[in-house]
């Protein structure tokens, strides 16, 4: 049985489609400006090109395995943006993660696919795995879709321009937080987006 202290645990990041952990500047100082040190925020880097359960959810898992090593804790929140919502959200169900994440929090996720996809998913598999009809898709969404203990919380705007439909972002069993109209991109430099976020965090599990 998981361990989910009131102590707030390390945050790993994890971002989109064709991006870096650059892009999450903004965020991480809102968190230190909130409370948090810069040694409990993490960002993981990856090739969003790769499959998601078959390469990136075990390199997702032993990212994990290594931010607990180096802080001492026994559990992560976990903020994606877009496309990390589906190795990290993989990591949760198939692979030992929901006794590890407290909060998950998804911003723009395609967590029940993008019919965008279609148009990147001849030759990226990362593209493949978002489309609505996906392998992944369909295993991550079959039986509960939030697999307890895990918290799960999902941030979707009406504005999307790259998840469609928006509302594809939401999940049964999920906080599900709609923000004003914006931008996909837009979630990631949001002082509404992270002022959910913050207060996710703050509330535990």
């Amino acid at each position: 049985m998981s361990d989910f202290s009131l102590k707030k645990p390390p945050v790993v990041l994890v971002h989109g489609r064709n991006t870096d952990s650059g892009v999450w500047g903004e965020l991480k100082q809102f968190l230190i400006n909130n409370g948090y040190s810069e040694n409990m925020l993490f960002g993981w880097n990856y090739d969003t090109t790769q499959s998601t359960n078959e390469v990136l959810s075990a390199k997702f898992k032993e990212y994990v395995k290594g931010v607990l090593q180096q802080t001492g804790e026994k559990n992560v929140d976990i903020v994606a943006h877009s496309l990390g919502s589906l190795p990290s959200r993989w990591y949760i169900k198939f692979d030992g993660g929901k006794d590890i994440v407290r909060n998950w929090i998804s911003l723009a996720g395609p967590n029940h696919g993008t019919a965008l996809g279609y148009l990147c998913a001849i030759w990226d598999q990362g593209c493949k795995d978002m489309t609505p009809d996906s392998w992944v898709i369909s295993h991550l969404n079959e039986d509960t879709e939030t697999p307890a203990p895990t918290k799960y919380t999902t941030i979707w705007s009406p504005g999307d321009e790259q998840i469609s439909p928006p509302t594809s972002t939401k999940l049964s069993g999920a906080d599900n937080i709609e923000v004003s109209s914006m931008k996909h991109n837009d979630l990631l430099s949001s002082q509404e987006v992270f002022g959910h976020i913050l207060s996710t965090l703050d509330s535990g599990n």
